[in-house]
This record gives structure tokens, C-alpha cells and sequence, in this order.
């Protein structure tokens, strides 16, 4: 059977106010040190997946011109790769060649030009700032790379 304690200060046991401000420093100091490396990782994980966006777009536009000689033209754009061209030289073999056009990570749309500037084709994503050319997160992806 258990006693009650009959001495008050053993009832009343808790931090003091002291042990609570370093624990809350410590964790400051830590965040300190881990935030800026987790958020550099996201913006390095949006610029991967940009890339693996446009290698997917140019295998699909790789397998559009196998199929119908040419490329979409600039004003057919991505879209010939969704849905069949109606404006410009229809293509003869036409066929979906992805289910969706995914946006950049950013939330915006490709980019395509034909003839490309950079190479007979490009496909690219303004990157993180959404205009052409910057350096770092807001440098363009493209298909040249």
C-alpha cells in the first residue's frame, strides 16, 4: 500500500523556468542549423523533377516525330502530344503520346519553341522566378542540358 507523501515539496515536482529557456534554446539553435539545408534540398527537388519532366516531354516528342516525320510545329505546341493538332499540317500517325501536360514544379506550363534556339528543338522551364535565364533556382531548365 502506498503512503502519501507527507512532505509538500515532494508533491510538487516540475521544470523551473530556467531548464525550460535552455531546452528552447537548444532547439533554436538546432532548427537554426537544419531549416536552411532542408529548404535548399526542396528547391534542388523541384530543379530534378524539372529535368525529369523535360526528358519525358522530348522521349514523347522523340516518338511524335517518329511517328509523323516532323515535330509539332511552334504554334501546335505540346498540346499535339494530348491532342490531335487541328491548325497547322495535320500529322498522318497521330496518336496521344502522354495522358497530360504536367506543369513545371513551379506550377507553370513548358515552355516549347520549333525551331528550337538551342537546338532543333527545345523544351524548357523558366525555373523558379518564371523569366528567362537567372542563375541558380532561377536559372531555365531545358533540354540543351
Amino acid at each position: 500500500m502506498l503512503q502519501p507523501c507527507r512532505n509538500r515539496k515532494h508533491q510538487l515536482r516540475g521544470f523551473t523556468l530556467i531548464e525550460l529557456m535552455v531546452v528552447l534554446v537548444i532547439i533554436g539553435v538546432l532548427a537554426a542549423l537544419i531549416v536552411p539545408n532542408v529548404l535548399d534540398r526542396a528547391d534542388d527537388a523541384r530543379m530534378t523533377a524539372a529535368r525529369t519532366d523535360v526528358n519525358n516531354i522530348m522521349q514523347a516528342l522523340k516518338l511524335y516525330k517518329l511517328d509523323n516525320q516532323r515535330f509539332p510545329s511552334g504554334e501546335q505546341g505540346l498540346l499535339a502530344l494530348v491532342t490531335k493538332p487541328t491548325v497547322g499540317r495535320i500529322p498522318p500517325n497521330w496518336k496521344p503520346y502522354l495522358e497530360k501536360l504536367p506543369n513545371d514544379p513551379w506550377g507553370r506550363p513548358y515552355q516549347y519553341a520549333n525551331p528550337g534556339v538551342k537546338g532543333e528543338i527545345d523544351v524548357y522551364s523558366l525555373g523558379a522566378d518564371g523569366q528567362a535565364g537567372g542563375e541558380g533556382k532561377d536559372a531555365d531548365i531545358g533540354s540543351w542540358q
